[in-house]
């Protein structure tokens, strides 16, 4: 079994949930009292929401990549960002980093073309809705992105 390293913190209900889910999805597998092997790294998401609504996104990916090598460092055969919008950093993360990083993006699209579903409407952060980074991914695999207009993605972005 490969230990998965999960990049949390971002906020930490996402982490947790992305902790349940796996365990929870391992366990149904495997049955008896098996698990998925892994470790967990968590940043302060307050420093990493500041940064990003000051456009410190460099500062933010400094963060990440130190979080990234401690999860390397702790033997993490591939990484999982534990929230959609810090993949923005991906591409500026990734050559400082020696083992995989499993795409949020990569696994959605799949699971939307096992379904047959053509077009799908995303919701995230702002970030996420309004830039591409997420949306290439599913564009690249065939599938339509409706996004909500600049007024609702406001709204969206918003809510805690």
């Amino acid at each position: 079994m490969k230990t998965i390293g999960l990049l949390g913190g971002m906020s930490w209900e996402s982490s947790m949930q992305y902790y349940k889910e796996i365990n929870e999805y391992t366990n149904n597998i495997l049955g008896s009292q098996n698990n998925a092997k892994s470790v967990m790294v968590t940043v302060n998401f307050d420093d990493i929401e500041k940064l990003q609504h000051q456009n410190k996104w460099s500062e933010a990916c400094d963060i990440l990549i130190k979080a990234c090598k401690n999860l390397q460092n702790a033997n993490a055969d591939f990484i999982v960002i534990c929230t959609n919008t810090m993949h923005k950093l991906l591409p500026d993360i990734k050559p400082h980093i020696d083992i995989p990083f499993l795409h949020i993006a990569d696994a959605t699209a799949n699971e939307i073309n096992k379904q047959n579903i053509k077009r799908v409407l995303l919701l995230g952060t702002k970030f996420t809705m309004s830039e591409d980074f997420y949306k290439d991914v599913l564009i690249q695999q065939n599938i339509e992105v409706v996004v909500p207009n600049e007024s609702d993605m406001d709204t969206i972005h918003s809510i805690s």
